[in-house]
């Protein structure tokens, strides 16, 4: 609808320039937003306030002229001058409930991209695998997974790429305790974090152990067999470790997925090498580095972006260089989106300028860093154990479980154990997922199980729940929406209500998709879930007056059961058919 009312306004400034009423050569961006009161119509525009200067106007007398030059549209029933001279379009309910009979009758509720369908690297969740995943790997993996299936859902071709930590100096300490103690590395593997203590322990007590350490490092770079052998077997361990709180948590990722450090090893220093032959490289203290004369530092001198250290190694902005340059050229991407801390954010600002400068990626290819706050405990401090120790991710999950199933049982003791274990999985982790989701990225936010768990309010339970009350309606009547005749007639306000709603899905999820901020789908389905329980309480359904009635109402209650549940489960939310 927006679109089409941009185009109906389009079509309205060329009249007007066409009989001098506008001047040549404007080309105005033609803003349309949803009303919040709509009393005042469905959709507004400032057009005629930002032209009304140029045109030497009043701004209600340039809305008036708009309004007499708009073309006649069968969606919209009429428009008025509100205010200082915003245009209210109201949507006319016939064409909008010809919009949701559409959607409905199609298995992609009528939602498509806008644009063409792009190829879309996606790097999320990267964690170091010397170590067991923690709370501050979750954000990363899971707002990198929905907007990775928001995008699919839209039609683009989504690479999922795991940066995993799989390279550097910490490897040579955990190979020299694996060569150590070969009997017990299995079994002392499955503790990744007391397996890494134990080696960093012997590493600072133990200088021999220091220097084998050291040598390890040289050799497993040099690419020595046994080194390889022993860190491939590290590094399986390790992933398996997150391949389970991938699945605990149900976000798209496999091993397919892992792209790490490592794999980049043998194109650093050719990326060293090109960045010199371009003449991008300085030395500075036998660093090699590139200058970047729009980023300064306090004292007003351009930042390096350090590329070989004096002593030969890399960084990581080496293998990020790298890792462009493979998903431009051999991925060949319209778009790569970076999962990682804000914290990082002037390290990628600084990364993708030299990335293009060099000419590692292509001129059309759109580099943008999705950063994220962190998450706090309730001492709004980054969240910990109560002995200062960092949270595993499994832990929390756990706990979150454990949690939800406590409070499903003492709601519904009459479940069997197989349900309650089932309903406690869904609700506890989609609570902790949520939580996370339904804030703006770029936020810190405080964790709170309480907070989260709550049937009240936008959290995952309230919204589980009134997808189950939408799957109740046809468990009661005992068919599903496709047996279900007649069409969709919207008569009550909150008939119409619900349907403006249901009707904006396509567009959230494209704003999801530009942006990278998978709130606004949280948003939206907690609107669509209040909405619905306003139309439920004052429009009978199953009880309607008349079977026409009845049937609409079920064909309007069914679309809002199908949008609900496409919408969990691009957040990546397990839904349920009863709670």
């Amino acid at each position: 609808m927006k679109d089409s009312i941009r185009h109906l306004i389009q079509q309205a400034l060329t009249r007007l320039t066409a009989e001098g009423v506008l001047p040549e050569g404007l080309s105005p961006t033609i803003q349309v937003e949803n009303t919040r009161d709509k009393t005042h119509g469905d959709f507004a525009s400032n057009i005629a306030m930002m032209l009304a200067k140029p045109a030497g106007m009043k701004p209600r007398d340039l809305a008036q002229k708009l309004i007499d030059a708009l073309p006649a549209d069968a969606q919209i029933s009429k428009v008025e001058i509100a205010g200082p001279g915003f245009l209210n379009f109201f949507q006319n309910s016939d064409a909008l409930a010809e919009r949701l009979e559409a959607a409905l009758a199609d298995e992609h509720l009528g939602v498509r991209k806008s644009g063409a369908a792009q190829r879309v690297v996606v790097d999320l969740s990267s964690p170091n695998l010397a170590k067991e995943m923690h709370v501050g790997h979750l954000r990363s993996t899971i707002i990198g997974d929905a907007v990775a299936r928001v995008l699919e859902f839209l039609g683009d071709e989504v690479i999922r790429q795991n940066h995993v930590g799989d390279w550097g100096t910490q490897f040579g300490m955990l190979l020299a305790f694996m060569e150590e103690n070969p009997a017990a590395a299995e079994s002392e593997l499955a503790d990744l974090e007391g397996f890494y203590r134990a080696a960093k322990k012997r590493f600072d007590e133990s200088p021999e152990f220091a220097e084998r350490a050291r040598a390890l490092v040289v050799a497993l770079q040099a690419g020595e067999p046994e080194c390889l052998r022993l860190w491939n077997r590290f590094n399986a361990i390790s992933l398996s470790h997150c391949q389970k709180a991938y699945d605990r948590l149900g976000v798209k990722l496999t091993p397919a997925d892992v792209k790490g450090e490592s794999a980049y090893n043998a194109d650093l220093a050719n990326v060293v090498a090109d960045l010199r032959s371009k003449g991008l490289l300085t030395e500075d203290n036998g660093a090699q580095c590139v200058f970047l004369d729009e980023y300064k530092n306090a004292e007003g001198n351009p930042l390096p972006v350090i590329v070989q250290k004096a002593g030969g190694g890399y960084l990581y902005s080496t293998t990020d260089l790298a890792a462009m340059r493979y998903r431009s050229q051999v991925l060949k991407a319209d778009r790569a989106l970076y999962f990682v801390d804000q914290r990082q954010a002037l390290h990628f600002q600084m990364a993708f300028e030299v990335a293009r400068r060099a000419g590692f990626v292509h001129a059309g290819m759109d580099l943008e860093h999705m950063g994220f706050g962190t998450m706090n405990g309730a001492d709004g401090r980054p969240f910990k154990t109560r002995d200062g120790g960092t949270v595993k991710l499994i832990d929390l999950l756990d706990e979150a479980e454990s949690r939800a199933y406590e409070l499903v049982k003492a709601k519904n003791p009459e479940l069997d154990e197989a349900e309650l274990r089932q309903i406690a999985r869904a609700v506890g982790i989609g609570a902790v997922k949520y939580a996370d989701l339904s804030k703006h990225r770029t936020s810190d936010y405080s964790f709170n199980f309480e907070l989260m768990l709550s049937f009240e309010g936008n959290t995952a339970p309230y919204l589980l729940y009134a997808y189950t009350r939408t799957a109740s309606i046809f468990r009661k009547l005992g068919k599903g929406i496709e047996e279900i005749g007649g069409h969709i007639e919207l008569q009550a306000p909150q008939e119409i209500e619900l349907a403006g709603k249901l009707a904006q899905f396509g567009e959230v999820l494209s704003s999801v998709a530009d942006k990278g901020t998978p709130h606004l789908l949280c948003a939206y389905l907690y609107d669509v879930a209040g909405l619905f329980s306003s139309f439920y309480e004052h429009c009978p359904v199953l009880s309607a007056e008349d079977e026409s009635t009845r049937q609409s109402r079920l064909r309007l209650a069914g679309l809002t059961r199908r949008t609900l549940k496409q919408g969990l489960e691009l957040l990546g939310l397990e839904t349920l058919e009863r709670m």
